[in-house]
């Protein structure tokens, strides 16, 4: 990038240093000249500027730094990318103001990551390295960053005959530990304690010297691998990395791995980008699940900046997860993973028997004029054998709270409020209304302006009745409270997540994704309820996401020797429960994928929502140059539930509109180094209209 400012607004740049009223710095004899980059957010401004180095600070100001320059009449941060003997620029440069700190927070992989993310997301560099790094914090520095990892803590053997399970594992695990390039989508199976064989792996690649990275999407799962790895590390030598940490522990711990002390991290997304020295093996948990992808512009997946990562880096990688998403199946039908999956045998002795009952066999619903719970067949059976067995059962339902979807109870027709069209949904019986409530009536209440809708009145049929047809959490503990008497309901979701229920009777209902662990045991029986909820999402990955909540409940429940069981409240036609009941998730995988190659949808294609007003969309688009071969869709209404970033006026502007662009599978970054570079030039003609790029959306409807 060039490093010559325009005349004009970077006038201050071209004063002199020389003043009456500053004593005179002198430049560095050697390479005076930083080439930095400021760390502000804007489009026209990613790239390098040119600052004079004080002979003072010549040996502390290194490729990597942050230190402190004064930019456009304000001193804002920046990184420093490389020191250079001279500069192209024809005026009177300014000296850098101050260094913030002298550790080498932008190493040159990092630096080399970040580009090529920028590329691949049409984004910012800035705006990644705000993900990256951590806010520095002076007292984090003064911490001991010298002791070696293996003085940290003592260590005992790691025991890998977990692996052997898996066709191929063994192998797997030897090309690591030999140092060789080994990458593998894992498909965990049914039972198996996979925190206790990613920790045994990284302990084993980290005793033999390299460093190892594994990222979580929840902190349930990061809380699982580190008391797996605490049973063959010290506690010293596990370094955690959350969101969730204070801003002294965070940047403590991204020093320690930048310094070499650190080498086992496992952390959320953004542990992803941890500065780990000698990456031997990179691990992502759940690739699929929301949690991986940054809520920030340019909106990264921990995924690919893992892959990423692991073509740089030359680093080993596994893809863990009970199911699979049709992105890890792409890398694998491509060459670039290879499969590592259970044995037959081993499937077949650890899975529990899975059953479909229809998809209304199941139903806790009722309508809210009365009638009874009724529990099919199947599912009481289940349920009332693992209780009479002294084991819990999990119930799974799709949402939290009471009842929070209402419909017209003779037509269905989804349930609105007269004054704002948001859902009707149903409080608890006795919710007050400080909490969005209606008071103790548990009367139909809006679940965006928070009125009560008393008279109710269906819009399409003039019906007054209405339906729950999506029940929560709290409204299923009921009503099986109410089918099972004298039987103890737990509900773990929202806010108060379970980590482990005792081995005892008791119901379990869980949100997916917060299901408790069993203590010294497992479920005897799952009953997944409301399949029609997860799977009637107008959203193009709500089959693959639905496989793994219910793959993810199945692998808690005991295999069918034992008497396990699950029940799944879904039509038996249906591809995705087919595969489940055979628990294929390969082909699960491969038929999705076929499927988004058809109607050309991601992973299949390269793909870019872009959203904002009509007039940005015009300007960008007489801007971008898109690659050979690109298809462009829209504009179209922004899709309900969506909306443009900052105070966007719609009355003056016009509804925000989406542009939908595509191209076939190429170069893995052109379609976004297009988009990158037309954001650029509309940076820079100071549009102030807001303009949202997402490259590859997690989300597409």
């Amino acid at each position: 990038m060039g490093a010559i400012e325009p005349s004009g607004s970077f006038a201050c740049c071209r004063r002199s240093v020389e003043s009456g009223l500053m004593p005179k710095k002198t430049p560095a004899t050697r390479k005076p000249v930083a080439r930095v980059l400021p760390l502000l957010g804007v489009a026209h401004l990613d790239r390098g500027f040119d600052y004079l180095v004080e002979e003072a600070d010549s040996e502390e100001v290194q490729p990597g730094i942050k230190v402190r320059i004064r930019f456009n009449g304000r001193l804002v941060d920046a990184i420093v990318l490389e020191r250079l003997h001279d500069s192209e620029f024809g005026g009177n440069l300014r000296f850098i103001e101050r260094i913030i700190s002298p550790f080498q927070v932008y190493p040159p992989q990092l630096a080399r990551l970040v580009d090529a993310l920028a590329d691949r997301y049409g984004g910012v560099r800035s705006d990644i390295i705000r993900s990256a790094i951590p806010p520095r914090h002076a007292k984090a520095e003064e911490s001991d960053l010298e002791t070696p990892w293996e003085e940290l803590g003592t260590t005992s053997e790691p025991d890998l005959s977990g692996w052997s399970a898996y066709e191929h594992g063994e192998a797997f695990v030897d090309s690591i530990l030999s140092g060789k390039l080994a990458r593998a989508a894992w498909q965990i199976a049914p039972g198996d304690d996979w925190a206790h064989a990613l920790a045994a792996l990284a302990a084993k690649v980290a005793l033999d010297g390299g460093g190892v990275l594994l990222v979580a999407p929840d902190q349930k799962s990061v809380d699982a691998v580190e008391a797996a790895l605490r049973q063959v590390l010290g506690a010293k030598q596990i370094t955690v990395l959350t969101n969730s940490m204070g801003p002294q522990a965070r940047y403590r711990r991204y020093l320690s791995a930048l310094v070499g002390q650190a080498r086992v991290v496992i952390g959320t997304r953004s542990a992803a980008f941890a500065p780990i020295k000698h990456l031997q093996l990179a691990v992502i948990l759940d690739d699929g699940n929301d949690n991986l992808v940054d809520n920030l512009k340019p909106y990264v997946h921990a995924r690919e900046v893992l892959t990423t990562r692991s073509a740089f880096e030359g680093c080993s990688m596994v893809l863990a997860n009970h199911s699979r998403t049709a992105e890890t199946q792409l890398l694998v039908e491509s060459g670039w993973a290879h499969d590592v999956v259970a044995k037959e045998q081993t499937i077949g002795a650890r899975c529990p028997a899975i059953e479909a009952v229809g998809p209304f066999g199941l139903s806790i619903a009722r309508d809210l004029e009365g009638g009874t719970t009724s529990v099919q067949a199947q599912a009481f059976q289940a349920a009332h054998q693992a209780l009479d067995r002294g084991e819990p059962v999990l119930v799974q339902v799709p949402r939290k709270g009471y009842a929070p979807i209402l419909a017209c109870g003779r037509c269905r027709a989804p349930a609105r409020c007269r004054h704002c069209n948001g859902p009707l949904g149903l409080p608890p019986t006795g919710a007050s209304p400080s909490k969005g409530g209606a008071e103790e009536t548990g009367m139909p209440t809006c679940r965006w302006c928070g009125r009560i809708e008393a008279r109710h009145r269906c819009s399409e049929c003039g019906s007054p009745r209405l339906r729950a047809i999506v029940l929560g959490s709290e409204r299923t503990a009921e009503e099986l409270g109410r089918a099972f008497p004298n039987t103890r309901v737990v509900v773990s979701g929202g806010n108060k997540i379970l980590e482990a229920v005792d081995n005892a009777p008791a119901l379990v209902i869980a949100t997916p994704g917060a299901e408790p662990n069993v203590r010294d045991g497992a479920y005897g029986a799952a009953l997944l309820l409301d399949a029609g909820a997860l799977l009637n999402r107008q959203d193009l990955r709500a089959t693959e996401d639905t496989l793994s909540k219910w793959a993810q409940a199945a692998t808690l429940v005991q295999p069918h020797f034992k008497g396990g069981r699950v029940i799944v409240a879904a039509d038996e036609s249906l591809s995705v429960v087919q595969h489940f009941l055979r628990w294929d998730m390969v082909g699960a995988a491969a038929a999705e994928l076929a499927a988004r190659r058809e109607v050309r949808f991601p992973p299949a294609v390269h793909f870019a929502a872009i959203d904002g007003a009509d007039a940005s969309l015009d300007g960008f688009a007489e801007l971008v140059d898109l690659p050979e071969h690109a298809e462009v869709l829209g504009p179209v209404p922004l899709p309900p539930g969506h909306s443009l970033p900052g105070d966007y006026d719609s009355q003056r502007f016009g509804p925000a509109q989406r542009l939908v662009v595509r191209t076939p599978l190429g170069p893995r970054s052109q379609l976004g180094r297009a988009l990158r570079s037309a954001n650029a030039a509309r940076s820079a003609r100071k549009d102030d209209l807001p303009l949202r790029i997402v490259v590859d959306p997690i989300h597409v409807g």
